[in-house]
């Protein structure tokens, strides 16, 4: 084989190793890009859901001190939000809204307080009943936004 061959083969190799070295490097960089957005997508819907949960339950539990009813249909959209949540989330995050939902039949279930006594329960020494939860939510959502999966 002769010098002009062997350069141009050696030319012809190397345009085709940058070539596909250029490829493979866009398509690595494509695929980190999209797989950051669909995480951001993921988090952003938790995030909203979440939100949907804490407001329906904060309404139920306000409504719940006040009013007692054996009455479930006032529980469908919670507990259709716990669905929506059990499909997305962790086990724990799932554990912590059927605990909030359980508080939430509960006070249903207790006799109602008066005005005095939810004053005396908002300045006393009562734990945040979404507490939990919400903190669940919040370590879920962090392990969502950083390059590690959820477990």
């Amino acid at each position: 084989m002769d010098a002009a061959y062997l350069s141009t083969f050696a030319a012809l190799a190397g345009s085709a190793i940058g070539g596909l070295t250029s490829l493979a490097s866009a398509w690595l960089v494509q695929h980190a890009q999209a797989r950051a957005q669909q995480r951001a997508q993921e988090q952003a819907k938790r995030e909203e859901l979440y939100g949907q949960f804490i407001d329906e339950a904060s309404k139920l539990y306000a409504d719940a001190l006040q009013h007692q009813t054996e009455e479930a249909s006032a529980l469908v959209n919670l507990y259709a939000l716990i669905g929506r949540i059990r499909l997305r989330s962790s086990p724990q995050v799932t554990e912590h809204a059927e605990q909030m939902a359980q508080l939430i039949v509960e006070t249903y279930l207790a006799p109602n307080k008066t005005f005095h006594e939810l004053r005396d329960l908002l300045h006393g020494d009562v734990t945040d009943p979404f507490r939990a939860f919400s903190e669940a939510c919040h370590k879920e959502l962090r392990m969502l936004g950083s390059s590690r999966r959820p477990v």
